[in-house]
């Protein structure tokens, strides 16, 4: 071969290019298509409440009692918090979705639940859902038996009904959005339906988070029929907004509605 050390070197990143597009032509070409290893959740905004595209479709993500949409016929939206820690937000919070008559989920690390019991009972007592976020908020596609996964979610679940005298409600939310189909046949298994969401905005670094105006800027653009709303517990600014974000929704015409709807 007349080709030296530097022309090989080329030939392989030419190659992993070629490769890379194949793969992505394939998922393309293909709606119900899915990278099986590992996929972070993914979202394209058209805006005009127009639904927006997610990596997967909601029809491939239903066969596995996934859903990062609700009723998109109908302007109700779903509110949902993940909660993996405490920064002091979550009674704010509470009040405010308590003084608007929302009722909401939060996805608690089971870690938030032991730390925070009287905070989640709260919760339960005012009405809302509680949801399953994993006991320790790791990469849950790297759960490679039944077993593995299993040893992320049922801690939760002993731990929800040690405090409450109760079952958990049987929704799952995978840590930072990242799945593969085997995860979601885990899940599915567990009797757990997945949610994803359709809005969310970067509100999650704590020392830098975002003004009232590029979140309502940027949120509420974003609300569609069948919205389900990902925010986080630990922001500031969210405690902050949360009335006048509901309020706004609804002069928008909006209805809230529970995750216990969808299906």
């Amino acid at each position: 071969m007349f080709v030296t050390i530097n022309g090989k070197k080329i030939l392989v990143i030419i190659s992993s290019i070629l490769f890379s597009l194949m793969i992505l032509f394939a998922v393309s070409s293909n709606s119900n298509a899915i990278v099986t290893q590992s996929n972070s959740w993914g979202l394209s905004y058209e805006g005009n409440e127009k639904s927006p595209t997610g990596n997967a479709t909601a029809e491939y993500l239903k066969s596995f009692d996934a859903f990062y949409l609700g009723n998109i016929n109908e302007k109700k939206v779903y509110l949902t918090f993940d909660a993996g820690y405490e920064a002091g937000y979550t009674k704010t919070i509470l009040q405010a979705l308590k003084n608007q008559n929302v009722k909401a989920t939060f996805f608690v690390v089971g870690t938030y639940m032991r730390d925070n019991p009287e905070l989640v009972k709260q919760m339960v007592d005012e009405g809302h859902i509680v949801g399953n976020h994993t006991q320790s908020h790791p990469n849950m596609s790297k759960m490679s038996t039944l077993e593995d996964f299993k040893n992320q979610i049922c801690p939760v679940e002993e731990k929800y009904k040690e405090l409450t005298g109760m079952e958990m409600s049987k929704f799952y939310r995978p840590p930072q959005g990242i799945f593969n189909e085997e995860n979601l046949q885990m899940a599915q298994s567990l009797g757990y339906k997945t949610i994803f969401w359709s809005v969310a905005y970067v509100d999650w670094y704590k020392d830098k988070q975002p003004s009232r105006e590029t979140a309502f800027n940027t949120l509420l653009p974003r609300i569609h029929p069948g919205a389900i709303i990902l925010l986080h517990s630990t922001s500031k600014t969210n405690s902050e907004i949360l009335e006048e974000f509901i309020t706004k929704i609804r002069d928008a015409g909006y209805t809230f509605g529970t995750l216990d709807e969808i299906n």
